[in-house]
């Protein structure tokens, strides 16, 4: 199976013209966004917690995590953003994909659009 790619801007939703944008991995086993460390710098964002993550071999990774505003492919969506380290690789999270309603389509490796965005009723 290949890799997927979109490009995605990355914006300080505190001050809308402060952004960064690159090409990101489509990472449908991550739950969140990571972008590395300078770049959200650059644009403003800071730390607004911590949260635990676990890598694929099991082990545990402590992470600074904040908020921001996700652009790809002409959607938006607000959501968590992990500091990555210095030179990693950009990588698009499944909960954004999820919540703009686009999927990774696993045969040809392509983002496609789904019809409408889920959302469960609550009885």
């Amino acid at each position: 199976m290949g890799a997927t790619y979109v490009t995605v801007r990355i914006t300080n939703p505190a001050d809308p013209e402060r952004h960064w944008e690159d090409l990101f991995l489509v990472d449908t086993g991550a739950t969140d966004t990571l972008v590395p460390r300078t770049h959200l710098e650059a644009i403003g964002l800071r730390p607004k917690g911590q949260r635990t993550y676990q890598l694929a071999d099991g082990s545990d990774l402590v992470m600074d995590v904040t908020t921001a505003d996700i652009g790809f492919m002409g959607e938006h969506v607000g959501g968590t953003v992990l500091f990555g380290e210095p030179g990693a690789e950009p990588l698009l999270g499944v909960t954004a994909l999820e919540s703009v309603g686009i999927e990774v389509d696993p045969l040809n490796q392509q983002l496609k659009r789904l019809p409408a965005v889920q959302l469960k009723t609550v009885a």
